[in-house]
């Protein structure tokens, strides 16, 4: 399959494009920034340059792919003006662009924050959504255009809080999650799993506009989470704030259709192999 992947050089879209390619598809990347691409990702891997809110970058990326993989995104300090502008509406130029060219399949990943705080239990697709932050609300716009386009097969794979194969995406959050509740669990897949997850996405005779969460079999706690990383626990003063973050995804879906099976099912067991 020829594969348009964007966000390639993010922490998600680096780390996947090589396991795609791995699975024998070609993958051409949609970049901003050909230096930074050189330095990420692995010389299989084609690049374009290109801009979601560029209209024939996106024309000309498109050209003979089979299917989208949608990772770009403006996530941590955007303004809501500057998510709504990437998120939002740089997927609708992306989805009526690719609806031209033909392409014939999209999966686009969102986020769990879309569900808004679970206050502690698991909640599946069909939950009502209620996010508060600016990322998580353009998401949950970005899918809801997704699903309503006509003429695309589109499928929704919502992440949660992702980590492993290097990625300091746990010790990053460290200063951000000081004062929240340290009691408060959440959701997390290594970045295997997205690649295993996406891969189903795009190979499996699915329902086309259908929304999938990703998670591991644990939710572990944020105390669980910092400790990975040597850091002492969250001080709790401030945990109403992490509130907007408590989102627990219920992931049996993905496993029951699709036969989605965690390489890496808790956390302990990435930090035991080496891969946290």
């Amino acid at each position: 399959m020829k594969i348009l992947l964007t966000g390639a050089t993010g922490k998600v879209g680096s780390r996947l494009a090589p396991r795609l390619a791995h699975r024998h598809h070609e993958v051409r990347a949609l970049v901003r920034d050909p230096a930074r691409a050189d330095a990420l990702l692995p010389p299989a891997i084609d690049r374009v340059q290109g801009d979601l809110r560029d209209r024939a970058s996106l024309d000309r990326a498109l050209r003979n792919i089979d299917a989208v993989v949608h990772c770009a995104a403006f996530f941590r300090g955007a303004s809501d003006e500057e998510a709504h502008a990437v998120n939002d509406l740089g997927t609708q130029h992306l989805a009526h662009a690719a609806r031209e060219a033909g392409v014939r399949r999209v999966v686009f990943t969102s986020t769990g924050l879309v569900v808004g705080s679970t206050a502690g239990r698991a909640v599946d697709e069909d939950a009502p959504c209620a996010p508060t932050d600016a990322y998580p609300v353009s998401k949950l716009a970005a899918e809801r255009f997704l699903l309503s386009l006509d003429g695309l097969d589109v499928r929704v794979l919502r992440l949660p809080f992702v980590y492993g194969d290097g990625d300091p995406h746990i010790a990053e959050v460290v200063p951000f999650m000081r004062s929240f509740d340290p009691a408060q669990r959440m959701s997390i897949a290594h970045h295997a799993d997205v690649a295993q997850a996406v891969a189903l996405l795009l190979e499996a005779p699915s329902p086309a506009h259908r929304v999938y969460h990703l998670v591991d079999d644990e939710a572990p706690t944020l105390a669980a989470l910092f400790a990975s990383v040597g850091a002492p626990p969250p001080d709790g003063s401030n945990a109403a704030r992490g509130r907007a973050f408590e989102a627990i995804l219920d992931g049996r879906r993905l496993r029951d259709e699709l036969g989605f099976r965690p390489v890496f099912p808790r956390l302990a067991d990435a930090v035991a192999a080496g891969a946290a």
